[in-house]
C-alpha cells in the first residue's frame, strides 16, 4: 500500500453566516421601514434623509481613512461631482424624456465619482501620509475653484437645479412626496452599506488594513501598497458619488458648497466622532452630527462651538470615537460585570452633565449679553424665559458648573476602581 492510500480527503466547507452577523442588518432594515410611521412630519423625514445620505458619505470616507489609512481633505469632491452629473441627467430627462427611472440614478452618480477617483487616484495613491493629504487638499481646492469657472457643468455661484418628477414612474411611484424619496434613499443606504461592508471583507479590504498599519511589511509579503490604496480610493469615490446622487434626488439642487473643503472637513469630523477604527463608527457619527446640526442649531446660535468642543474632547480623550466607547464595554459584558458600572456611572456622569449644561448656560448668557440688540434683555434657555442681565441666572449657571465638576471629580476614583473590577475576569484578583 502506498502512503497516498492512507490520506483522508478533507472537505472545505463554505463559510456560513451566523445569526450575530445577519441580525444587525435585519434590525436596521426593520428600523428604517418603521421610522416614517413614528415620525410622520415632512421635516423629520427630511432630517432622516439627510442622515442616511451622510451615513453613505461617511462610510465611503472611512474606506479611505479607517481602512486604508489615507487622510483626505478633498473627499467632498467625489460626492459633489457625482451629484452634479445626476443633476445634468435630471435636466436631460426633463428635456428629452429619456426612459430612465429615478431609482437607478445613484448608479450614474457612483460611476462618475468612480471615474474621477480613478483619474486622481492614479497619481495621488503613489504617495501616502502627509503627501497624500496635501495632494487631496490641492485637488479639492482646484475643483472647488473650477465650480465658479466652469459654469456649463457646475452652474456657477447659483448652482445646478433639477426636478426629479420628470423621470418615468417606477411601478406607479412618481416620487412626488417626501416619504417616497425616503424609502428610495433608505434602499440605497442599506445596499451601499452592505456593499462597503462586503468590500471590507475582501482580500483587497483586508490588505488595506495591512497597508494602513505596516506598508513595508505588506510590500515584503508581495502586495503592492500603491495598488491596494488605489483600489480602496476608487471604491470610496464610487460610493461618495452615490451619496452625491442621493443628495441631488433629495434636495434637487447642488452648489459649490457641496465641493468645498469645508464639506470635506465636516465628513472628517463625522468619521472621527463616530470612530474610524470600526465599520459602524461613521454610522454613529453621521447620526449624532445630523441630530446636532438639525436640532441643536434650532436652539442655539453657537451650536458649532459645542460641536467643535465635542470633536476636540473626542480626539483628546476618546480617540476611538463613540463606537470605541461602546466597544470598551464588551469585556465587562463578557465577564458578566456590566451591571456593576451602573451606579458609579450615575454618580459620576450625572454631575458631569449638570456641569456641562451649566457651562453651556454661561456661554449662552455671555453671547446674548454681547450680541443682543439694545433693550433685548429677555432670552429663552432650556425652555425657560428670563432676564439675561439679572444676577440670578449667572449665579445658578456658575454653581451648576463648579458644583457639577467638583462632584464628578470627587466620584471619579470610585468609577475607576469599579471599571478595573468590571474588566477583571472572575476568579482573578482585581
Amino acid at each position: 500500500m502506498t502512503d497516498a492510500s492512507h490520506k483522508t480527503a478533507t472537505i472545505t466547507r463554505a463559510p456560513t453566516l451566523s445569526l450575530g452577523q445577519v441580525l444587525p442588518w435585519v434590525i436596521s432594515v426593520i428600523f428604517l421601514v418603521a421610522m416614517p410611521t413614528i415620525f410622520q412630519s415632512n421635516s423629520a423625514i427630511t432630517i432622516m434623509n439627510q442622515m442616511m445620505i451622510t451615513i453613505v458619505f461617511a462610510l465611503s470616507y472611512n474606506m479611505l481613512l479607517g481602512q486604508g489609512g489615507m487622510l483626505s481633505f478633498g473627499h467632498a469632491v467625489y460626492m459633489g461631482v457625482g451629484g452634479f452629473f445626476c443633476m445634468h441627467l435630471m435636466n436631460i430627462v426633463e428635456a428629452n424624456e429619456l426612459p430612465i427611472p429615478l431609482p437607478v440614478l445613484p448608479i450614474f452618480g457612483g460611476l462618475f465619482g468612480l471615474g474621477l477617483a480613478t483619474i486622481v487616484g492614479s497619481f495621488s495613491t503613489r504617495k501616502a501620509g502627509t503627501v497624500f493629504a496635501m495632494i487631496s487638499l490641492g485637488i479639492g481646492e482646484l475643483i472647488a475653484a473650477c465650480s465658479v469657472i466652469i459654469t456649463a457643468f457646475f452652474g456657477g455661484e447659483e448652482g445646478m437645479p433639477g426636478d426629479r418628477t420628470y423621470f418615468l414612474p417606477f411601478f406607479g411611484i412618481e416620487f412626488l412626496q417626501q416619504i417616497e424619496v425616503y424609502y428610495l434613499i433608505a434602499f440605497w443606504t442599506v445596499l451601499s452599506t452592505l456593499l462597503m461592508y462586503l468590500f471590507s471583507r475582501t482580500p483587497v479590504g483586508r490588505m488595506a488594513n495591512a497597508v494602513r498599519d505596516n506598508p513595508e511589511r505588506a510590500e515584503f509579503l508581495g502586495y503592492s501598497a500603491r495598488w491596494v490604496r488605489f483600489f480602496s480610493f476608487s471604491a470610496a469615490g464610487f460610493f461618495a458619488g452615490i451619496a452625491g446622487a442621493l443628495f441631488a434626488i433629495n434636495y434637487e439642487i447642488l452648489t459649490e458648497t457641496n465641493l468645498s473643503t469645508t464639506q470635506s472637513g465636516v465628513i472628517l469630523l463625522i468619521a472621527f466622532l463616530g470612530g474610524v477604527g470600526f465599520f459602524f463608527g461613521p454610522i454613529i457619527g453621521a447620526i449624532a452630527f445630523t441630530l446636532l446640526q438639525s436640532v441643536l442649531s434650532l436652539q442655539s446660535e453657537i451650536w458649532q462651538l459645542y460641536l467643535g468642543a465635542l470633536f476636540l474632547a473626542t480626539v483628546m480623550y476618546f480617540p476611538g470615537g463613540l463606537a470605541g466607547v461602546l466597544m470598551m464595554h464588551v469585556p465587562a459584558a463578557k465577564f458578566g460585570k456590566l451591571g456593576t458600572l451602573i451606579v458609579p456611572y450615575i454618580k459620576t456622569l450625572v454631575p458631569a452633565v449638570i456641569a456641562i449644561f451649566g457651562l453651556a448656560a454661561l456661554m449662552e448668557l455671555s453671547f446674548h449679553v454681547r450680541h443682543a440688540s439694545a433693550g433685548d434683555d429677555e432670552m429663552t434657555l432650556f425652555w425657560t424665559t428670563f432676564n439675561s442681565h439679572n444676577a440670578l441666572p449667572w449665579i445658578i449657571a456658575s454653581v451648576a458648573t463648579v458644583g457639577g465638576f467638583w462632584l464628578a471629580r470627587l466620584s471619579a476614583p470610585s468609577l475607576k476602581e469599579a471599571w478595573h473590577r468590571a474588566n477583571t475576569p472572575k476568579g482573578r484578583p482585581a
